[in-house]
This record gives C-alpha cells, structure tokens and sequence, in this order.
C-alpha cells in the first residue's frame, strides 16, 4: 500500500455554478489549476475521483490515476459520511491528501507546510480551517456573545470553519470515522486569501480575480 496519495475528487455537474469545475479560470480549467499544483508534491500517486467523463480524459492526457466514482456517490442525496467513507475504501494508502478544486488559491508552499505539519503534530487528519470572528446568532439568539454584555468585534471568540480544501488523512482513521476530521485532528489555518471557496457565481468571478492578482504572480 503506497503511504500518501493525492485524491482530487471532481463532480461533472454543479448545482450552483454550471461546469465550475471544467470553465475557463484564468487560463485554465480548476482541475488543470489544481493538478499542476499537486504535481509537484513530494507524493506517491495522483487519483482524479471522479463521475466524469471530462475529468477521465484530462486525467489520461496528464498522465494520474483516476477511479470511476459511483453514481450515487457523485449525488446529492449521498451524505458526507457516507461520501468519505467511500473515498477511504477506494483508495488505497496509508494517508491521503484530499485537494480540492474549488479552492484555487492554495499554494504548493502552503501543501508542503501541511504535510510537514501532519506528520510533526503526530495527528491522524489534518482539515484547512479559516477563522470565523462575527456576530453570530441562531435560532433568534445570539450564541457568541451577551446581548447585555456586547463586545467589541476584535474581542469576539474566534472559531474555526472547516474549508476542506485541504485534507491530509490516515485511511484507516477516516474508515473508522467516516470523515474526514478524525479522532486526533489538526486545524491548519488558512490566510483570507486561500480559504477562499467557490460556491457561487460572484465566488468564481472573485476567486479569479485573486489568482490573477496574486497566485500568477508566483
């Protein structure tokens, strides 16, 4: 079994933004963005997951691995736990590195840093996280301060956000877990600018513009 695989997991549909992962970004497609930066990771095997067709026959031309993924897997319907339960079973490595497509503005350095960092904190996942320090309320209540107490906003309590477009993970915790935040993780905090995520239209357009401005420059 080979000890640390990168899995780029791409869907061929996009409920939210039509063929986010395959249009036009700066030049390239997310996937090609993506599989240039991972190339370079001192790993032993690249696995595009994936329910496309598209994304098989990129996988082919760069010369990666790719698994079939099966339909249900590539629904709405499969839940997240049963989603990473599926990768860890059809991947075979000890650890693995979850890249995701949709967060472009990771650099390799901040890869390199993650995986040095997975193995240093003697952990069995590593998640991206970015920090969350706003006004928060749920339910009609506020649930990180006292409306009677009111802080100022660089007073509140920080609290991490999973990004997960960064994930190092042992197999055999995330079989165990069915997640990919296992029972000893690490939270690696990203910068404002590569915890950006496309989810969205605007995120896309925004996103570009940062990978124009800042990760072309590199």
């Amino acid at each position: 079994m080979k000890k640390i695989v990168a899995v780029i997991p791409v869907r061929k549909g996009s409920q939210r933004v039509k063929d986010k992962n395959f249009k036009p970004f700066a030049g390239k497609s997310l996937l090609e963005h993506k599989l240039e930066t991972v190339k370079k990771l001192p790993i032993d095997e690249i696995i595009i997951n994936t329910d496309s067709d598209e994304a098989i026959e990129m996988a082919k031309k760069e010369g990666v691995s790719y698994h079939k993924r099966e339909p249900y897997y590539a629904s709405s319907v499969c839940t997240n736990s049963e989603y990473h339960e599926y990768l860890a079973k059809v991947t075979l490595a000890e650890n693995i590195i979850i890249a995701q497509v949709t967060e472009p503005m990771i650099s390799l350095e901040t890869f390199e840093d993650a995986i040095d960092n997975y193995y240093l904190n003697d952990c069995n996942s590593l998640m991206s996280v970015k920090v969350v320090k706003e006004f928060l309320w749920h339910e009609n209540k506020p649930i990180n301060y006292s409306l009677d107490n009111a802080p100022n906003s660089q007073n509140l309590p920080e609290y991490f956000a999973p990004t997960f477009g960064l994930v190092i993970v042992n197999r055999d915790a995330m079989l165990e877990s069915k997640n990919f935040i296992c029972s000893n993780p690490y939270f690696y905090e990203l910068n404002e600018y590569e915890a950006v995520d496309i989810d969205t239209d605007l995120d896309f357009e925004f996103a570009e513009f940062l990978f124009k401005k800042y990760r072309l420059k590199n």
